[in-house]
């Protein structure tokens, strides 16, 4: 990969970490521009999901929509799973928070699927990825389906050592409980 469209990945992600959200944003657009004229595709997805996490962060999810579509289209291309799932699932994220329902539950599922099948899914991805499903299925009234991801996501996150991931599941399990 390009030198210039690294440097400038990794210091759009430093960026975003030390909580300076538009120097990301930037920093991940120069990015975009230099892999898309580059033809690096690796490094445009890179950007791209950077991009779109940026708007995330400032609570723009319509604007994170076309960046977050393109990566996706990108990874089908490109062929591998689990940047696919690790993409589709943020898109589902942007649609859930934009009100796309349908599109989001989708996108959930695809991504999940993707994680069960493929050997290298850690139990953080496939975690990460029960969980913004469990949150749709409680919104949709769907108690029992999300009870049983958040089973599912606490194992998950148990086994990837991630305390606060078993901490949420439990107080979704003890509120549903509860109701």
């Amino acid at each position: 990969m390009n030198e210039q469209i690294e440097g400038l990945l990794k210091d759009a992600a430093l960026a975003r970490r030390a909580g300076q959200g538009d120097d990301a944003k930037r920093l991940w657009s120069e990015a975009v521009a230099l892999a898309r004229a580059a033809g690096e595709r690796k490094a445009l997805i890179r950007g791209l999901l950077g991009l779109a996490q940026a708007e995330r962060d400032a609570g723009k999810f319509a604007e994170a929509i076309t960046p977050s579509e393109e990566a996706v289209e990108l990874c089908r291309a490109e062929g591998d799973a689990l940047l696919l799932a690790h993409s589709v699932r943020h898109l589902g994220d942007v649609y859930r928070h934009t009100g796309e329902i349908k599109k989001a539950e989708a996108s959930y599922a695809e991504a999940v699927g993707i994680y069960r099948r493929e050997r290298g899914t850690s139990a953080l991805e496939l975690a990460n990825a029960l969980r913004p499903m469990a949150l749709l299925k409680e919104k949709l009234g769907e108690r029992e389906v999300a009870r049983k991801l958040w089973e599912e996501a606490r194992e998950f996150y148990r086994a990837a050592g991630v305390q606060a991931g078993v901490e949420e599941a439990e107080r979704h399990l003890q509120e549903d409980a509860v109701r």
